[in-house]
């Protein structure tokens, strides 16, 4: 027979994490251990029953963070129970906790204390996502494609998304327009090569072959977000011309637009080439100040 045990929510998990996780807790052949009176019954599950969550959405663990985790887990033990739910009596399926998980078992632990949730497919997507979102240390890039899943593979709306996650609709926004980065751009995020302000600030490039000279601008000097935000800012300030000018713009050859993109990350503000008939053209570099004059001047060797 089922027990059944109704505890109060926890706020830390989020509204939408309370609302999907069953406080009922599945009774299950390993022993039952009651953590108190006002906490659901834990089970101390053997580790070789739990298989890891297809939907995790972490894919790079610290090695030598793990290791610092399974020492603390030798000298102080689990202090959390990670999350599962139940297959069959020998067999259970991680929800949350993987982190905990791998480490026990570096720690050569034989059994783990656990929650036993009731869940279809996509309720434990749900659960895991969140419950990743909220408690471990992802980066920019994962936070965004678990954003992402969520809307697609649990058909949520952005604004339900945010209630779920405890965040503004914006936030997430800025989350999921990361994914509209060029590859190398993501991996920088993932690999911590960039910030998410650094980032933020790529997103706002439109043309995919500026935002990636700015990004080699940005690994090769080191640049600030601050910087960076001013280096966009100087590229993007000058929109393209109308009439004659947009036009002549529109029939630039591949190699005229590319020397465009690498004239303005070279100056650090937008460069047009503006071709006129034959083979005539203009190249227009301009300049928002006599300080920023002076510093295109620099560029070009020019003393006055």
């Amino acid at each position: 027979m089922n027990k059944k045990k109704s505890v109060k929510k926890r706020s830390a998990l989020g509204r939408g994490l309370g609302a999907l996780l069953d406080d009922s807790i599945v009774d299950s052949r390993p022993k039952l251990v009651s953590d108190s009176v006002r906490q659901p019954l834990i089970n101390e599950i053997p580790l070789k029953y739990i298989k890891s969550n297809p939907f995790q959405p972490r894919t790079d663990f610290d090695e030598e963070a793990l290791s610092e985790l399974a020492d603390s887990i030798i000298t102080q033990g689990i202090i959390q129970p990670i999350t599962v739910r139940r297959i069959n009596d020998e067999e259970y399926q991680l929800i949350s906790g993987e982190r905990r998980l791998i480490a026990s078992k570096k720690a050569k632990l034989k059994s783990i204390p656990a929650y036993v949730r009731e869940a279809n497919d996509q309720q434990m997507l749900e659960m895991a996502l969140i419950e990743n979102i909220q408690r471990e240390n992802l980066n920019a890039i994962e936070i965004a494609t678990s954003y992402q899943k969520l809307l697609t593979e649990c058909n949520l709306k952005q604004e339900e998304l945010g209630d779920r996650v405890g965040k503004k609709r914006t936030t997430v926004t800025n989350y999921l327009r990361l994914l509209k980065l060029p590859p190398d751009i993501q991996e920088a995020i993932r690999k911590d090569r960039i910030t998410m302000g650094h980032a933020r600030a790529l997103i706002n490039i439109e043309n995919i072959d500026v935002q990636l000279t700015v990004f080699h601008k940005i690994i090769k000097e080191d640049l600030s977000v601050r910087k960076t935000e001013d280096l966009v800012r100087r590229i993007s300030k000058i929109s393209p011309g109308k009439g004659e000018e947009k036009a002549s713009l529109k029939e630039l050859s591949t190699e005229l637009k590319n020397l465009q993109t690498v004239l303005s990350s070279h100056f650090g503000t937008k460069v047009e080439i503006l071709q006129k008939s034959g083979q005539k053209g203009d190249i227009k570099i301009p300049y928002m100040s006599v300080d920023d004059l002076n510093r295109i001047l620099e560029i070009l060797e020019i003393q006055l």
